[in-house]
């Protein structure tokens, strides 16, 4: 078990916007393998170009993943596929979920798997699993306001990658 201190801050999963290297692994069929790092605040994936992420044989736009103001990564799936839940949706309308390291979700042929290291994924707050589990696990503190810790910052980075 992790031991505590009086500084939880060192043991919650508020870390700086957008740490924790966010990516998909991006699979189809053991043969297209590839890291694509999220490194916008929006990502549209399909067959279109100019999506952020270009994969073949999907929709012209079947997915947006959105980097929110709680620091999560968002995605929509606007195409038939699989993923891990469906916690945002609309009858008959796209569905959405916030992604935690391992979520799983499909397009098409292809697989695609998010990763963020454990410290900045929010979802598991003082040490993960080992830290303490349901009625065992205290509250972490508040989120930091991360709009206004953005605000007056311009780094957006651009980066696109595409596979087709």
């Amino acid at each position: 078990m992790t031991d505590r201190t009086d500084d939880d801050s060192a043991m919650t999963t508020h870390a700086e916007w957008g740490s924790g290297a966010p990516h998909l692994l991006v699979s189809r069929g053991g043969e297209d393998r590839f890291v694509f790092d999220l490194t916008e605040d929006e990502v549209s994936i399909g067959s279109a170009e100019g999506n952020g992420l270009v994969l073949a044989g999907t929709d012209a736009v079947h997915a947006t993943i959105v980097h929110d103001d709680q620091d999560e990564y968002v995605l929509t799936l606007h195409g038939a596929g699989e993923m891990n839940a469906s916690t945002r949706s609309a009858p008959d309308g796209p569905r959405a979920e916030v992604l935690r390291t391992g979520a799983r979700f499909t397009m098409g042929d292809w697989t695609l798997v998010f990763g963020r290291a454990e410290y900045a994924d929010h979802g598991r707050p003082f040490g993960g699993r080992e830290g303490g589990e349901l009625s065992d696990q205290p509250p972490q503190p508040e989120r930091p306001d991360y709009p206004a810790e953005r605000a007056g910052q311009d780094t957006v980075q651009h980066q696109e990658v595409k596979d087709g």
